[in-house]
């Protein structure tokens, strides 16, 4: 199918971020429905990086503030495992490792279902506890989507990924992105910003119906 005249929404997120996971079944939910009339492009945002990165432990009386809102608000659920380990305090909070691990799957999933991947990573973190900054994390994760684990490690590992990684981040900070996560809708070369921030399906798809509608009578 050819798709590269599709309007493309572009999914701003970060693994760390808990509104983005309440968000993600949202944006998975949009590609179903969707199909054959949008393609969907995922950008990590860089929300830990640099000096930033640090043990969870120095920030976690802030991000358990924010679960049971994210939880009562979304739907979704933060396991016990990720509360543990927020609650031990010296796990170390980086976002390059979890972007550099999308990146290196869209360069070797042809389907495009870094969407799908970026979820299971959300759900690797938030559900399980599990560690994002080794990549045998994510080659566990591999199996349903028929990626290779030791290709998926050469192009992780690549300092050509690392590079990418942080071209992307300044993408993100260019596009003037200050939170996430951010949904931007780009036909040719306009852009829409359908949401800063969680919106629940019904009224995500209501803003994208409209800027559909909005960019085929300007066209």
């Amino acid at each position: 199918m050819i798709t590269q005249n599709l309007p493309e929404l572009l999914y701003i997120s970060d693994a760390y971020c808990a509104w983005c996971y309440g968000m993600s079944p949202v944006v998975q939910r949009v590609a179903r429905e969707f199909a054959g009339r949008i393609t969907i492009g995922v950008l990590s945002g860089g929300m830990i990086k640099h000096d930033d990165v640090g043990p969870i432990g120095e920030v976690w009386e802030d991000i358990a503030g924010t679960l049971q809102q994210v939880e009562q608000v979304t739907g979704v659920r933060f396991g016990e495992a990720y509360k543990l380990l927020g609650q031990a305090g010296t796990y170390v909070q980086d976002s390059e490792p979890p972007a550099r691990a999308v990146h290196a799957f869209r360069q070797l999933d042809p389907e495009g279902r870094a969407v799908a991947f970026g979820r299971d990573i959300q759900l690797a973190l938030f559900e399980r506890g599990q560690d994002l900054n080794v990549v045998a994390t994510y080659e566990a994760l591999l199996g349903p989507y028929g990626v290779r684990a030791e290709d998926f490690r050469r192009v992780f590992e690549q300092p050509a990924t690392a590079a990418a990684v942080e071209q992307e981040f300044l993408a993100v900070g260019r596009i003037g992105v200050q939170g996430f996560p951010t949904s931007i809708l780009r036909i040719g070369s306009q852009g829409y910003v359908l949401s800063r921030g969680y919106q629940p399906y019904e009224v995500f798809v209501q803003g994208l119906e409209q800027a559909l509608q909005q960019a085929t009578e300007e066209a």
